[in-house]
């Protein structure tokens, strides 16, 4: 559980350092190419996107790690708590300054992340079945449907609504990685969600990308961490064998709880500290 909880904090602070580059590279390009394969090679040719892109799969990697060894109720939290950790090194090493709320935020992320450590029992073996692969490709194509549309329309409430959709897809990236089988060659190669893997991750991140567009990180962020973090931690227990302590349920249900709004807290922090920066370094993003 140590090996497994180190790579969910570890992958925690490179995804919330690459949140803010991908900010920064989505606002410098136009919205008017909706949802299209164009949008990609537009984003692509952004430097602070790249970098996002790369964060990203070093953090993808370390996830895939925390996943496949901790219940996804912890491995989900272990991201989200990742951003005390960044807030923390930023005191320290930037000296930035944070007030009474971020502290508490701190607080939460630490004491939901404690209790769900206590909490965790052991880790669901369940694979992918065909029912469960169905479902998930269903769910998918559905997210990929209505993004088409969303992506057609501006305004904060879509940004919000294309934020649930990435949150949607990224908690469909999570259940991937845990039912792939073995981690050999021809086992995932013959594993249907092997190739769904990346495609829900790849939607998810231009969702994601268009929700910044349309609004503020904030906005475009809090529906996605709590639907990355809530929706595997309830379908671990629920459908993959996940286990919580005899009578720790009350404490796994308030934890998560707890670190989620920490981490949407936090999300706000640095969100609203990277557009500060961006607008020293080169003006407002568009």
């Amino acid at each position: 559980m140590v090996l497994g909880l180190a790579a969910a904090l570890a992958a925690a602070v490179v995804f919330g350092s690459s949140s803010i580059l991908q900010a920064v590279g989505s606002r410098n390009v136009s919205t008017a190419g909706g949802l299209h394969p164009r949008l990609l090679g537009q984003l692509l040719r952004q430097r602070s996107f790249v970098a996002a892109v790369v964060l990203n799969l070093i953090g993808f990697l370390l996830h895939l790690v925390s996943l496949r060894l901790l219940p996804l109720f912890l491995a989900q939290a272990g991201i989200a708590a990742g951003l005390a950790v960044t807030a923390l090194l930023a005191v320290r090493v930037f000296h930035d300054r944070m007030d009474r709320g971020q502290w508490v935020a701190v607080a939460a992320v630490c004491v939901g992340l404690a209790m769900l450590t206590g909490a965790a029992g052991g880790t669901g073996e369940e694979r992918a079945t065909a029912p469960l692969s169905t479902a998930l490709l269903v769910g998918v194509g559905l997210i990929a449907v209505i993004g088409v549309f969303l992506a057609r329309m501006r305004g904060p409430v879509v940004s919000s609504a294309l934020s649930v959709l990435a949150g949607l897809g990224f908690a469909t990236t999570a259940l991937c990685a845990r039912l792939l089988p073995a981690l050999s060659v021809s086992s995932i190669l013959t594993s249907p969600v092997a190739y769904l893997l990346p495609v829900a991750g790849a939607l998810a991140f231009l969702l994601y990308s268009l929700a910044l567009q349309r609004g503020a990180v904030t906005a475009a962020t809090a529906p996605m961490v709590v639907l990355q973090t809530l929706m595997p931690a309830v379908v671990g227990v629920i459908a993959l064998g996940d286990e919580i302590r005899g009578g720790w349920l009350p404490a796994a249900g308030f934890g998560l709880l707890l670190t989620t709004f920490g981490a949407i807290r936090l999300t706000q922090s640095e969100a609203a500290r990277g557009q500060e920066s961006a607008r020293r370094v080169g003006g407002s993003p568009a």
